[in-house]
C-alpha cells in the first residue's frame, strides 16, 4: 500500500502511482512465448497509487489502476521511479475482490 515515509502531495486532479514492474516473458492464448523485448503498440500499464490530489474523486491511494505509458511523466522520488497523471488518463480500478451480481449476467 502506501509508503508512510514518502511525504509528498499531488495537487489539483493528480494521481501518483507507482508502476508494476513488467512481467517478461509472456504466452499467449495458443502457447506461443512472446518474449519481453517483443514491442506491443498501445499497450495499457497496471500501477499502485501512492497520492492523489484534492480534486480527485474516483481513485484512491492504494487503488491498483491500469493507464496508458504514453499519458504521463516521470519522476524519482528517494530512488523510486513514480509515474503523475491525470485522473482522466486513468482507464480502470482493479476491484481486490469480484462479488457475483444478481442482475444481467454481464461480465466487463
Amino acid at each position: 500500500m502506501s509508503d508512510p515515509r514518502l511525504e509528498i502531495q499531488m495537487l489539483h486532479d493528480r494521481v501518483l502511482v507507482s508502476p508494476t514492474p513488467g512481467e517478461g516473458e509472456r504466452r499467449s492464448t495458443g502457447g506461443i512465448v512472446i518474449p519481453a523485448t517483443a514491442s506491443v503498440s498501445k499497450r495499457l500499464a497496471w500501477g499502485e497509487v501512492y497520492g492523489t490530489g484534492n480534486h480527485v474523486r474516483t481513485v484512491k491511494v492504494g487503488d491498483r489502476v491500469l493507464y496508458g505509458p504514453e499519458d504521463h511523466a516521470e519522476v524519482e522520488i528517494d530512488g523510486r521511479t513514480f509515474v503523475v497523471l491525470r485522473e482522466r488518463d486513468v482507464h480502470a480500478i482493479a476491484s481486490a475482490t469480484t462479488e457475483p451480481t444478481s442482475g444481467t449476467g454481464l461480465y466487463l
